[in-house]
């Protein structure tokens, strides 16, 4: 027999009513005889436990399924292209092609500046863009990613790699270096993915990788200013006062000013042809082809009047052919090893947070989830495999993942048809690549620059947060007045000064009732909130109360109640000060040096007859404070709510 639905709601009243209707001391009892919380090495058994019991049903059921079964299940976890793939049709094909086409014509030239920007030879560019996005396009989970070489890492590699080994002086030297810091690099990407330790780019924050991107994009535009003006002599620094000076005193030198009117041409064209893009959605081919367009037309120009021989810097002869193997140029017994590795490790966080925010951005707007753990895998398989085969490292590119996601394409097949085009360009046209002149590769990265100075967003980190913006700044000025690495370090150094800071002085708040409602709430924050005469309520919004902070939150208390009284002392009253409670749902855990200060607090109002009660504590909180006696200092005054404890200091003190 069903109940009616007024049967339920009377149920539903009785219930509420019987909840109402429990005992005041019932309800602290609640708290205070409530079993022992799991001790650490408990949490830590259970947690193996659980791990083994989960291992052990994962293998019993793959014991009952063929081995070809689970070898498929495997190569599925492992390569996601056996899964999506399946369902892989024409139709997608079509779309994946024709946005492989489009990010190519924009790879090509941009991939050979970012080669001249890593300070390598510019067919280690374009090596970036054949295996790596091959690689990837079968490990990974993205479907929009473009995978290739970017400027910060590049700038990144070059400024940290040259003070090993001079790119000018020892080329070979240098170029296996930037192959060993790319298999480090993968190493500790693939690492992070596989012990889920995703956490660790999180230590580069929001707003410093804002203030970072836009020191570093600046930084790559002045140093672009060697080849935009044909400058021969240039700093190898990458702070501003360096490369200022360097082009300084290049313009008191004889300079060829053909090389800045051919690069600073097309940079207005490609900048146009953007604009032009962004005003029409239906033209954004038009701004991926720019690039492309630039370089085959300038080519062309300086061909036809042999400007070159005018002064005109060219890319001249460009390695041809496939990717060539260079494993044997991995040296792991070098005095530089250990840099190295240090560098790999730098360069493995700030591409997999690029890679990673790329990813998670554009698989937001498509409506679909983004497994970090595995995205890091697949880059460091990605970088792995990339420096066994010429190539340097690789990630995310948010201009080429744009133009990939505005082009419609439908998964990573896109990738695949973007290394085929530039595999076919190595082996058939870099001949062609010849009489490139040096300043349009300049203005191809020049033109790229402005996507990655974002002021409206470092605008907003102003107004939301201080702190987080002088991380921004803080990276931001580093870059730029320093270095990318001294950047990078500023950056976390704020980082993790504001965590401190916020952890040794947490913010407490006084709480009032708010009329007509049973809610205490932050009187600062709500105004119209009424103070119980004669009590003072106290809220931690620190989860831990410990050595860093005990003693900050217990002065900051003694200070409250003590200006309370000089009020009522002004107001010509006697001080009604008779109660102070804590609230405690905030704090998760305390320390000894947390009680410690408690019991001192305890001490400090009982000499002036004032009583102390603890209102919600945790599990792990109340057991602290029963194994050392502190409840039964303070009288075992516990309360499950504010209002309970209200009540009862009312009723004990009459006030």
């Amino acid at each position: 027999m069903t109940s009616s639905p007024v049967d339920t709601c009377k149920f539903e009243d009785l219930q509420v009513d019987i909840e109402k209707n429990v005992p005041q001391d019932v309800r602290s009892l609640w708290i205070l005889n409530a079993p022992e919380p799991p001790s650490p090495w408990h949490v830590a058994a259970d947690s193996v436990r659980k791990n083994v019991s989960n291992f052990r049903d994962k293998v019993s059921s793959l014991s009952d399924r063929s081995c070809g079964t689970v070898l498929l299940s495997a190569l599925q976890v492992l390569f996601p292209i056996l899964v999506w793939g399946r369902s892989y049709t024409a139709a997608k094909f079509r779309k994946d092609f024709l946005a492989g086409l489009t990010i190519a014509s924009l790879c090509i030239p941009q991939s050979i500046g970012y080669a001249t920007l890593a300070n390598l030879a510019p067919q280690y560019g374009l090596y970036t863009s054949v295996v790596p996005p091959l690689i990837y396009a079968v490990m990974g989970t993205s479907r929009e990613i473009a995978i290739g070489p970017v400027a910060v890492v590049s700038l990144l590699l070059s400024s940290m790699v040259q003070k090993l080994v001079d790119p000018s002086t020892d080329p070979v030297g240098y170029t296996k270096l930037i192959f060993l810091a790319t298999l480090f690099a993968g190493i500790f990407q693939t690492s992070f993915g596989l012990f889920r330790l995703g956490f660790l780019v999180d230590f580069l924050s929001h707003a410093a990788i804002v203030g970072f991107v836009a020191g570093a994009a600046i930084v790559i535009g002045l140093q672009q200013l060697k080849g935009l003006f044909g400058i021969t002599h240039f700093t190898t620094k990458t702070d501003i006062i360096s490369v200022l000076k360097a082009v300084w005193e290049a313009f008191h030198n004889p300079w060829n000013p053909h090389n800045f009117i051919l690069g600073g041409s097309f940079l207005v064209f490609i900048l146009t042809t953007r604009f032009l893009g962004k005003r029409k959605k239906n033209l954004f081919w038009l701004a991926s082809i720019a690039p492309l367009v630039s370089v085959i037309l300038s080519t062309l120009v300086v061909f036809l009047t042999r400007a070159d021989k005018n002064g005109v810097k060219i890319v001249k002869h460009v390695k041809g052919g496939l990717n060539p193997i260079s494993i044997n140029q991995l040296d792991f017994n070098g005095p530089h090893v250990v840099d190295v590795a240090k560098i790999g490790l730098v360069v493995a966080v700030v591409a997999l947070t690029e890679s990673v925010a790329v990813g998670r951005s554009f698989a937001s707007i498509k409506g679909y989830q983004l497994d970090g753990n595995k995205e890091m895998m697949s880059i460091g398989f990605t970088n792995i495999i990339g420096s066994l085969t010429s190539c340097y490292v690789a990630t995310g590119s948010f201009s080429r993942t744009a133009v990939n996601y505005a082009a419609g394409c439908e998964s990573l097949i896109s990738n695949v048809v973007m290394a085929v085009t530039v595999m076919i360009s190595l082996q058939f046209l870099t001949n062609l690549l010849y009489y490139t002149p040096i300043a349009i590769i300049a203005s191809v990265i020049l033109s790229a620059l402005p996507g990655l100075i974002d002021i409206t967003e470092a605008y907003k980190i102003w107004k939301v947060d201080k702190l987080d913006f002088l991380a921004c700044i803080g990276a931001f000025f580093g870059v730029l007045f320093a270095s990318v690495e001294i950047g990078l370090l500023v950056a976390v150094v704020i980082s993790f000064s504001k965590i401190i800071l916020i952890s040794i002085r947490p913010s407490t708040e006084t709480l009032g009732k708010l009329p007509g409602t049973d809610l205490f709430c932050d009187v600062d924050q709500y105004p119209m909130a009424i103070q119980i005469p004669g009590v003072i309520i106290i809220r931690m919004k620190s989860a831990l109360l410990c050595f860093a902070n005990a003693n900050f939150v217990k002065e900051r208390i003694i200070k409250w109640v003590t200006e309370e009284e000089s009020e009522d002392d002004k107001g010509n009253s006697k001080s009604t000060i008779q109660l102070v409670i804590l609230e405690t749902s905030n704090l998760v855990n305390i320390d000894t040096s947390g009680i410690a200060s408690l019991e001192e607090l305890y001490k400090n109002l009982s000499s002036q007859g004032k009583q102390l009660a603890i209102v919600n504590p945790r599990w792990q909180v109340i057991h602290k404070l029963k194994v050392s006696k502190f409840v039964d200092k303070i009288g075992g005054r516990v309360c499950l709510t504010v209002e309970e404890a209200v009540v009862a200091g009312c009723k004990s003190n009459q006030f």
